[in-house]
């Protein structure tokens, strides 16, 4: 077991936040009336990170979290100065997710190791502390380096059965926050379908694919479009009380937080998360 040395206390951004492309700060505030702790921001935002602000301006207690910066189209100089120029104004609210992304879509893409290293080397250099920032990691090697070197890890499109594996490898004292997909809706046949618009991507990326068949996923079920299996693993759907008890499965496995990510559109974001804020025991 890895044990982590970052020294500082683990961020603390409540049990649930919500994963999406993007809120707005009108959003963000009634996220945050729900008890909702963050929200994560996901795709590759560029470096100034402009958009944290007015999120943070319209909430009072509400932290916003990268997830993530990719390290290949963001430089971890501008990134650095966007941390400090944040953290200065809002203290303690924004946690920097950083990634490697994927090899298919980068002609640059080197070793993630070395290349994560080396940009974890230089926010160091530029002063942002480890204690806010986190890295995307799936696999051990990358888990590991997590938790040396950052926070902890924010794992993307994993199960429990991967959270559970991913706290082994952090150790206790690390933060571990796997984001999860959900559909508000009965019918299996309207949530796989839902899932399948949003996972197609995923299938056809090597980390994501090598991540799957460790968790014990086969070549046939992870061909597109994807099995009904591994879809109802990645996916949660159901009654509320069914999706929650399915979010809580991280908890119990070692999460210390779980970023939510509602297949819906905007529009409809908020009353989705208000209906799963009280099977999740939240305000």
């Amino acid at each position: 077991m890895t044990a982590h040395t970052s020294g500082d206390a683990k961020p603390d951004l409540g049990r649930f936040g919500s994963f999406g492309r993007g809120v707005t700060p009108a959003q963000a505030k009634e996220i945050e009336t729900l008890g909702y702790g963050a929200v994560w921001v996901g795709g590759s935002p560029p470096a100034e990170l402009e958009w944290v602000e007015p999120i943070l301006e319209a909430t009072t207690t509400l932290q916003v979290a990268t997830g993530i910066v990719n390290i290949w189209t963001a430089a971890p100089g501008p990134v650095a100065e966007s941390f400090h120029r944040i953290d200065s104004a809002y203290p303690g609210r924004f946690l920097l997710g950083i990634g490697v992304g994927h090899r298919e879509a980068h002609v640059e893409y080197r070793k993630p190791m070395e290349a994560l290293t080396d940009y974890l080397d230089k926010l160091d250099s530029y002063g942002v502390p480890k204690a806010r920032r986190v890295v995307a990691a799936l696999g051990p090697k990358v888990l590991q380096l997590s938790a040396e070197r950052s926070a902890g890890a924010h794992p993307y499109l994993t199960t429990p059965e991967h959270t559970a594996g991913a706290r082994e490898i952090l150790g206790a004292d690390a933060f571990l926050a796997p984001e999860h997909k959900v559909v508000l809706t009965t019918d299996a046949d309207e949530a796989r379908a839902a899932g399948r618009d949003a996972l197609g991507i995923y299938l056809g990326l090597t980390n994501y694919l090598n991540n799957f068949k460790r968790l014990g996923f086969t070549d046939a079920e992870l061909a597109k479009p994807g099995a009904d299996r591994f879809i109802d693993a990645v996916v949660a759907y159901g009654t509320v009380d069914a999706i929650a008890a399915r979010l809580k499965e991280h908890l119990a496995a070692g999460a210390d937080h779980v970023p939510v990510q509602v297949l819906t559109t905007p529009d409809k974001l908020v009353p989705a998360l208000a209906e799963l804020a009280g099977p999740l025991g939240l305000a």
